[in-house]
């Protein structure tokens, strides 16, 4: 069997839950077929903590693909991110109170990264399925960009490993407080599950869950 890593975050800036973990947890041990199933890990909101985690995560579990989830408040559409960069310009402390102005994330590292997955078939798929859905090139700069970032860095020799990451709006719950859009988790739950089995229909990753690395 083999996984696909969903990642969420802990609560931050003040609010009580993060939909990106709700979402990922209600994913955890969904089997989009017979070969592949999901696991869940939830991380920090930390810019010393975050990639870490990732990185023990990635490490134990070796998945087929990574899809890792956060929170972007204010937006009324999920959020398929295009490109990842090299940069840290933090609005707010994070949950440890650090506050990194224009630092990297890697030193040294390329200026920019990627997503791998097939995001115009995402986007496309995801409208016509009434989940309102868009391609973002800006995934802020924040410990999302970071872990954005360090992800497609650990996984830039591993081609072979679709990857990317997805901003979520504020649930409804969340939302009631700031007056802005909302999306139900379950809604997302629901596109999350067709963003993951039509990123399966790559070859390369198919391949992999059709059982070339037993």
């Amino acid at each position: 069997m083999h996984t696909i890593l969903i990642t969420g975050f802990e609560p931050f800036g003040g609010e009580s839950d993060n939909p990106s973990w709700q979402v990922a947890k209600a994913l955890e041990g969904w089997q989009p077929n017979e070969e592949c199933i999901v696991k869940a890990v939830r991380l920090p909101c930390t810019f010393e903590d975050s990639l870490p985690t990732l990185h023990s995560a990635l490490e134990s579990l070796s998945p087929v693909m990574v899809i890792a989830l956060g929170q972007a408040g204010g937006r009324a559409e999920i959020s398929l991110e295009k490109v990842a960069i090299n940069y840290q310009d933090a609005p707010i402390p994070d949950n440890a109170g650090k506050q990194p102005h224009g630092t990297p994330v890697v030193s040294s590292g390329p200026n920019a990264y990627f997503s791998t997955l097939p995001l115009n078939r995402l986007v496309n798929a995801l409208n016509e399925a009434h989940h309102p859905a868009s391609i973002s090139y800006t995934a802020g700069t924040f410990v999302c960009n970071q872990v954005f970032y360090g992800l497609m860095h650990a996984l830039a020799h591993h081609s072979e490993v679709r990857a990317g990451f997805i901003h979520i709006p504020y649930s409804p719950a969340q939302a009631s407080k700031h007056r802005v859009p909302s999306m139900p988790v379950a809604d997302v739950v629901a596109a999350m599950k067709i963003a993951i089995e039509l990123s399966l229909l790559d070859d390369d990753v198919t391949a992999v869950c059709e059982g070339m690395l037993h």
